[in-house]
């Protein structure tokens, strides 16, 4: 599109099944690399990634405004799953859970976002990923019901 631009940073966040620790930390990377390539390929940019054994952040330029958000996270959930399933990279079959949270930020908080995500292992040492997520949303003032929210086993 002629004359349009944009520049938009999106943190999403989403969960295993269940949130179960099924995700071994041998083929992080590897999964990691194979989202990266999804996003790549639907015209986005990834900034960080960091796969956990039972939830995920994303933080990317959403730039190609010509797929929308919930669309762009159902396919890489349904091509991440199938990637997971046919590589056998999990016992039994794999899935993620219903839903996502997005989050906006400023270009001034690229930095900050980018060092949280990529230390994500050190700051799930202290805190749960029920504490994290609970904490995005009342730092970004979204309206939650307990009911709606990811599967929680703390």
């Amino acid at each position: 599109m002629p004359n349009t631009y944009t520049q938009i940073y999106i943190q999403v966040v989403f969960a295993t099944k269940g949130r179960e620790n099924i995700i071994p930390s041998e083929f992080r990377e590897e999964i990691e690399k194979y989202i990266t390539g999804i996003f790549t390929n639907k015209g986005q940019k990834i900034i960080a990634i960091y796969l956990n054994p039972d939830h995920i952040h994303i933080f990317f330029s959403y730039k190609n405004l010509m797929i929308g958000i919930p669309e762009l996270i159902k396919v890489v959930k349904t091509e991440a799953t199938n990637f997971i399933n046919e590589k056998k990279m999990v016992k039994g079959k794999f899935a993620w859970q219903e839903g996502y949270g997005a989050f906006s930020y400023a270009k001034s908080q690229k930095d900050a976002v980018t060092k949280y995500i990529l230390k994500q292992e050190e700051h799930h040492k202290k805190h749960s990923f029920r504490e994290e997520y609970l904490d995005l949303l009342k730092k970004f003032e979204i309206d939650f019901n307990n009911k709606y929210l990811f599967e929680f086993y703390d």
